[in-house]
């Protein structure tokens, strides 16, 4: 009796590996709740790889444009250090091109320039990141709900068959755990996306700070 009751027990998972070859028909299995967990995944994606690229593009800082500009500043060569930051359509030069129009002016006010320009790329770029973090927050949450839901229909079988079995309770286990497991993944690639996005962000504000420290201190202190 044992006997036939463990190999009863070892042919119903075969049937389940067969159909769990296929992706898609275990995330099925997830129930309602996979579609908004599909739709925040997408989402996480989208914002991710968009803003990824925007920062990219955004923070370079062409070296030798800089130079030229911090060469013709120290100089006093006010035409080219302008001619140099025109060579580059980036957040530097735009930052600094508003700096330039300062000039003559009291230092704080060159200093409160560079400030409001430099806040204003900076909020650019953090543009949207704030959906990542309600994606990492909402994801495990809705596996979460998908898992109350799954309990819900392991106990709802059972109350319907009076029948304790793998065969009753898989639906309730397969929804269970694929509803977890894709809440989990989606939140946190959310929260690392969002981590990694403003680290750049940071580390790009960082350079533009000594960036801005170099530009005050040589219009302070001109070559002679």
């Amino acid at each position: 009796m044992l006997f036939l009751l463990q190999a009863d027990t070892l042919n119903v998972p075969v049937t389940s590996a067969g159909e769990g070859l296929s992706l898609f028909s275990l995330i099925m299995k997830g129930g309602w709740v996979m579609i908004p967990i599909f739709i925040l995944s997408f989402i996480a994606v989208y914002i991710f790889i968009e803003r990824l690229l925007y920062i990219i593009n955004n923070s370079k800082i062409d070296t030798t444009m800089v130079n030229s500009f911090k060469n013709s500043l120290s100089n006093a060569d006010i035409n080219n250090a302008r001619a140099s930051l025109r060579t580059a359509d980036s957040v530097y030069s735009r930052i600094f091109q508003q700096a330039m129009n300062r000039l003559g002016r009291p230092t704080r006010d060159i200093e409160s320039q560079i400030e409001t320009a430099a806040s204003i790329e900076i909020n650019h770029m953090s543009k949207n990141l704030n959906y990542l973090g309600i994606v990492a927050g909402i994801a495990p949450m809705l596996g979460f709900i998908g898992t109350i839901s799954g309990i819900i229909r392991i106990f709802y079988n059972i109350s319907q068959t009076d029948n304790i079995s793998i065969g009753v309770i898989s639906g309730g286990l397969y929804e269970k755990m694929i509803t977890s497991a894709s809440g989990l993944i989606v939140g946190v690639f959310a929260y690392t996306a969002y981590h990694i996005l403003s680290g750049m962000i940071d580390r790009f504000a960082a350079r533009l700070e000594r960036e801005a420290f170099d530009f005050m201190n040589i219009i302070q202190q001109p070559a002679k």
